[in-house]
C-alpha cells in the first residue's frame, strides 16, 4: 500500500485523520476447504500520521461451513492483524469486520463477532448492507460498537441498463427502515466505477479502472449510448480479450448522485453519523470528481 501524490493531496485537503485499510480477506482454501487469509496488505508507506482501522473481509461461504471452528478462526484473525500492526508500528484501537452474512450463515457470523470482541479487547465495527437494516429481526444485529452502512452495490450486475452501484429507486425501498435500526450507523459512499463486460447478453466479468474518456478515443470501441460501448474489432485491452460485438456497460456514481444519496440518508437518519467514509482511496477514482465533492457530501448532514 503506497499513496500517490494525488492521494496524499486529497487526504491533506480534507483533513483526513482516519483510514479504513483492508488488511486481508478470508476465503476457503481450494484444496482443504479450510479458512485462509487472502492477499494480506503490504505497507510501503509510513502510517504514523493516521489512525488506522484494520478491515477484514470474510467471504460468506466461510461462515456457511457447518464445521467451522469459530474460536480458532477469531484467534487466527486477531493474530494476523497483530502481526501486521507490529511489523508496521501501528497501534489500532478498532477492528472492522466486513461480511455480507445471510440467514444460513448468521449463527456462525454472530458467534465469530462475539469471539473477536472478547479476544481483541478493541472497539469493533461491522459493515451493514441495506437488506440487513430492513430485515434486522431476521438477519440479527452483530454485537459491535457501531455499524457502517454500505450505501452502494444496490442492484445486480446484469446486462440491462440499470446501475448496480447506485439506484435511488432501490435505496428508497430501504431508507425508511433506518430510523428503526437499533445500531449506531456511520455511512460509506462509493467513489469507484467499473465496466461490466457483456457477451451475448451474458456477464463475463467486471473491468475495474476502465477509463471512459480513453475508451471514446479507442478505435476498437464505439459508444452506442451514454453508458454502453460496443467492440468494433476484436482486441486485447489491459490483458483482457474483447470479441467483436461484446458490450461494455459503464457504471459510476456522479457528484450529483453523491449529494442526492447524502440528502436522502440525512432525511431518514435517526441521528447524524459520526463518520462519513468514502470507498475507495485511489487516484483513478479521485480524478472522476471535482476537489470539493467530499466536503459537499459531508455538508448534507
Amino acid at each position: 500500500m503506497k499513496f500517490s501524490e494525488t492521494e496524499k493531496e486529497v487526504l491533506k485537503d480534507n483533513n483526513v485523520g482516519k483510514l479504513y485499510v483492508r488488511y486481508f480477506d478470508i476465503g476457503l482454501h481450494p484444496k482443504t476447504q479450510n479458512p485462509f487469509p487472502v492477499s494480506p496488505v503490504h505497507f510501503q508507506e509510513n502510517m504514523q500520521g493516521f489512525e488506522i482501522v484494520p478491515v477484514v473481509f470474510i467471504q460468506n461461504k466461510v461462515m456457511l461451513e457447518t464445521k467451522l471452528d469459530v474460536k480458532d478462526l477469531a484467534e487466527k484473525t486477531i493474530h494476523l492483524i497483530t502481526e501486521i500492526n507490529q511489523k508496521n508500528k501501528i497501534n489500532c484501537t478498532e477492528i472492522q469486520i466486513d461480511c455480507d452474512w445471510s440467514l444460513k450463515s448468521k449463527d456462525n457470523y454472530l458467534k465469530f463477532i462475539e469471539q473477536v470482541k472478547k479476544l481483541s479487547h478493541k472497539k469493533l465495527s461491522a459493515t451493514i448492507r441495506l437488506h440487513q437494516v430492513k430485515y434486522f429481526k431476521k438477519t440479527k444485529i452483530p454485537n459491535v460498537d457501531s455499524g457502517v452502512l454500505m450505501f452502494y452495490n444496490m442492484g445486480s450486475i446484469a446486462p440491462d441498463s440499470l446501475n448496480s452501484i447506485y439506484s435511488r429507486d432501490i435505496s428508497q425501498r430501504y431508507l425508511e427502515s433506518l430510523k428503526k435500526y437499533p445500531l449506531r450507523l456511520n455511512y460509506a459512499f462509493p467513489i469507484y466505477s467499473w465496466a461490466i463486460h457483456i457477451r451475448n447478453q451474458n456477464v463475463l466479468g467486471l473491468r475495474s479502472k476502465m477509463n471512459f474518456e480513453e475508451l471514446k478515443k479507442d478505435k476498437n470501441f464505439e459508444q452506442i449510448s451514454p453508458i454502453f460501448f460496443r467492440v468494433k474489432h476484436s482486441n486485447y485491452k489491459n490483458g483482457v480479450y474483447y470479441e467483436e460485438n461484446d458490450l461494455l456497460k459503464m457504471e459510476k456514481v456522479s457528484a450529483e448522485n453523491s449529494r442526492e444519496m447524502a440528502e436522502d440518508l440525512s432525511e431518514n437518519s435517526k441521528q447524524p453519523p459520526k463518520e462519513i467514509i468514502f470507498y475507495d482511496l485511489d487516484e483513478f477514482n479521485l480524478k472522476n470528481y471535482e476537489k470539493n465533492i467530499f466536503k459537499q457530501t459531508v455538508s448534507c448532514f
